[in-house]
């Protein structure tokens, strides 16, 4: 029978390896937030002339656009990303002459009946999408597609939005209180189904999840210049749950295999619980990283940031899962059998 937990050392290690690098990434500033939380404008367009990354960035530098991010997407779409730029002016937008039609009121001395105009009484159809507003002539985003395309040839815009830096400090602020209440609220659940030691290793290895995704993305934001939006955050949600779920599935096989084999060490017995219950977990996780590689392979890019880390962190869940959670119950447990001997000893 495999020892899993005689290694336990060895399993510590591995995680020190997988998560310490992460961590000093995101101390030296390797996380790179998206325009959801930073406040900005952020168009994702195709020129003609297919300019890359670096060319854009070096005209937008000459325009005096130091500070914008440029982000290749596959197939000459280019992500730019600068500060919040006017889309609007400052009067409100000129919807100009209707070409629905003349409008819906008739002059006293028309003759025949009036011509409604459809925008003014039609009922918009439930099947139409919405489209959006339209960029006004004169603004300060107008007269930089214009030098940008004098530059590059016609552009294609595929979308273009501004966010606000209130409304992206308050994502930030609601994301925080997310993610705080849902391990509060899984901490009192473990504790009181398994006590305060099976719930303590369980948010442990919870954080060690947490920790290895944030800080990928931290190591792949510093070289490779990647953000995180905020599907991100329901990625981190999703991964919390996964993580637990998988560990208490775990924690569930010690605890009948603790009556079961009451004569055995309490290393014997987890190591027997984590033979019986491991192909299931990675079965089981094998399934769903084979749908989220796809995902990120293949994916829109819009949401390959999302499906990378939903991988990352269904990996990372069944490892701590195994190695992690389970192994410092043993730990523990041994590190208290031995305390509570030295005064028998003494």
């Amino acid at each position: 029978m495999y020892d899993i937990v005689g290694k336990r050392n060895l399993w510590y290690a591995i995680s020190a390896v997988l998560t310490i690098p992460g961590l000093l990434f995101i101390f030296l500033g390797g996380l790179k937030p998206s325009i959801d939380f930073t406040g900005g404008t952020e168009w994702e367009v195709r020129y003609a002339d297919a300019p890359s990354a670096a060319e854009m960035t070096d005209a937008l530098t000459e325009l005096g656009y130091e500070e914008a991010v440029v982000t290749e997407l596959g197939d000459g779409v280019l992500r730019i990303r600068t500060e919040p730029i006017d889309l609007i002016p400052p009067g409100g937008l000129d919807p100009g002459p209707s070409s629905a039609g003349p409008s819906a009121s008739a002059s006293p001395g028309a003759t025949g009946p009036p011509t409604a105009s459809p925008s003014a009484t039609a009922e918009p159809s439930p099947s139409a999408e919405p489209t959006p507003a339209p960029i006004a002539e004169g603004t300060e985003f107008a007269e930089l597609e214009d030098e940008l395309q004098a530059r590059f040839g016609e552009g294609d815009p595929q979308s273009v939005r501004t966010v606000g830096p209130i409304i992206g400090a308050d994502l930030i602020r609601s994301s925080a209180i997310l993610i705080v209440i849902g391990e509060i609220f899984l901490l009192a659940y473990l504790w009181m189904r398994f006590g305060f030691r099976f719930g303590s290793a369980a948010i442990v290895a919870l954080l060690h999840d947490v920790i290895l995704v944030v800080g990928t993305f931290a190591i792949l934001g510093y070289f490779f210049n990647v953000e995180f939006d905020a599907l991100f955050v329901t990625a981190l949600l999703t991964i919390i749950a996964f993580s637990v779920h998988d560990t208490i599935v775990v924690f569930d096989r010690i605890r009948e295999n603790s009556v079961r084999h009451a004569g055995e060490s309490f290393g014997a017995i987890v190591n027997h619980s984590l033979l019986q219950t491991m192909s299931r977990s990675i079965i089981t996780s094998i399934t769903v990283a084979v749908t989220l590689g796809a995902l990120v392979l293949l994916g829109p890019p819009t949401i390959r940031t999302f499906g990378l880390a939903l991988l990352l962190g269904v990996v990372s869940g069944t490892y701590s899962s195994i190695f992690n959670a389970s192994q410092l119950l043993v730990t523990w447990n041994e590190w208290s059998a031995k305390r509570k001997a030295r005064p028998a000893r003494t």
